[in-house]
């Protein structure tokens, strides 16, 4: 029993029992109460406190309902132990996606069910209900809100919701390219965009270099190029962020040749000093797709678009609701919320700082390899030695449960390639990041 557990209560402001919730939850954080570990009764509590009984009850009762805690009857109450499910084991068969990593001391989880519980207490009965075309006023305003935070001024009227970013690139591809029409984008692409623009009959161009001058040459090249895809900061997969010069010179190049720009700024929020989007300099060609997915939790299918103007903003809502309908509206309420108290900045940054505390261990495990990372992502591009071939390796790793996927998976041209993305956030601890780590810099150390 942690009988020496006592939370101080002389600085504390507002309502007892909530202080005394939010210290037992910092307490957990830190690790000061492990999980399994048996509470003080209440009573002794209580008395220790110099509160009533009653304060430590709905105390308990608070964390209860967070998930903090669980009663075991005459046994007392006990912290919960958290569950170590490895997301990797969730799905054998690797779909491919860079999976966000897990925050320490189920922060995400914990902060889901007080919001859920507080929403369906406080919200309007509309909320669990068919949402308007493109989202509720509430929820573009909120998505308004987001945006503006990250340099990127948007109307209400423009802004559009989704169930996600793959849900919102089909509906953008769908509604503004014809079958035939082609897209310029970097040779190794999001896998995902890649299987939507087969699916609709877009052709794709990769480029070596996402630069002005390559696209200028491509575009006179071939006169059914239509747009740019481009992911900004951090590309899925080779991991490169275009400066500001280069989001300039892409925008500029973008108007010239009147080219619409498809913006999937899918963690640009995560670096620590974020460059402001392409569709800052390029508005009326730009589509900007903010998603929540990677940077707070896949569980959230929400994704703020700003389109050109608000005729496109109409289609788009049109494409959506012909295709999911809406995003999930518990989900937008939610993430609508999270912005609105600031939680969602928060949980955004405990993602940076896990994102960081990983790649850092990679970095020192992986350190003389030829890779490219960005400090605050899931993942790196790692190129390997002309004896190793990428599936080899992809298949000889996938019983640590790093998830590894061959740059053949990601190329536009089909174009060999000897690379790898390794996404570092599918494992749960540390033990297993390093040991899988390790093994990865065995077989690919080994033909240095």
């Amino acid at each position: 029993m942690t009988d020496d557990w006592l939370p101080d209560l002389d600085p504390a402001s507002g309502a007892k029992y909530t202080v005394i919730a939010d210290a037992l939850a910092a307490a957990i954080d830190r690790g000061t109460l492990p999980g399994g570990a048996r509470l003080p009764p209440q009573r002794d509590l209580a008395a220790r406190l110099g509160v009533d009984l009653t304060t430590v009850t709905r105390a308990y009762d608070a964390a209860r309902r967070r998930g903090l805690i669980e009663a075991r009857g005459r046994a007392g109450s006990f912290v919960r132990a958290p569950q170590r499910v490895e997301i990797a084991d969730l799905a054998r068969v690797d779909t491919g996606m860079n999976l966000p990593p897990e925050l320490p001391g189920g922060l995400l989880a914990r902060t889901i069910a007080e919001t859920v519980g507080s929403l369906l207490l406080d919200a309007s009965p509309l909320r669990l209900q068919y949402q308007a075309m493109g989202g509720s006023a509430e929820d573009r305003a909120a998505g308004v809100r987001f945006l503006d935070a990250m340099g990127l001024p948007a109307e209400a009227d423009q802004l559009i919701l989704a169930a996600g970013g793959q849900n919102a690139l089909h509906a953008i591809l769908s509604n503004t390219l014809l079958p035939g029409y082609a897209v310029l984008c970097r040779r190794f692409v999001y896998s995902g965009f890649r299987a939507l623009a087969q699916r609709i009959g877009i052709r794709l161009v990769g480029l070596d270099r996402l630069d002005a001058a390559s696209i200028a040459a491509a575009c006179a090249a071939d006169p059914r190029i239509r747009a740019i895809y481009l992911v900004p900061t951090n590309d899925n997969p080779t991991a490169e962020t275009l400066d500001e010069d280069a989001r300039r010179a892409i925008a500029a190049t973008a108007i010239r040749y009147h080219l619409q720009v498809i913006e999937d700024d899918a963690y640009g929020p995560l670096a620590v000093a974020p460059l402001a989007p392409v569709a800052v300099h390029a508005p009326d060609h730009s589509w900007h797709i903010a998603s929540a997915s990677k940077i707070i939790s896949p569980a959230l299918r929400v994704a703020f678009v700003r389109a050109p103007n608000v005729a496109a903003a109409v289609q788009l809502a049109m494409q959506i609701h012909q295709t999911a309908v809406m995003p999930p509206p518990l989900n937008a309420a939610m993430l609508s919320r999270w912005i609105d108290d600031g939680t969602a900045m928060r949980l955004i940054a405990a993602m940076r700082d896990e994102a960081s505390r990983r790649q850092a261990l990679a970095a020192s495990l992986l350190d003389g390899l030829d890779f490219t990372a960005h400090p605050q992502g899931y993942h790196l591009w790692l190129r390997l030695p002309g004896a190793i071939a990428p599936n080899d390796l992809a298949d000889a790793m996938r019983p640590t449960g790093l998830s590894v996927m061959p740059a053949d998976r990601f190329s536009v041209d089909g174009a060999p390639a000897n690379a790898i993305r390794v996404s570092l956030g599918g494992l749960a601890d540390d033990d297993q990041l390093i040991r899988a780590l390790r093994i990865l810099r065995g077989h690919a150390g080994a033909a240095i």
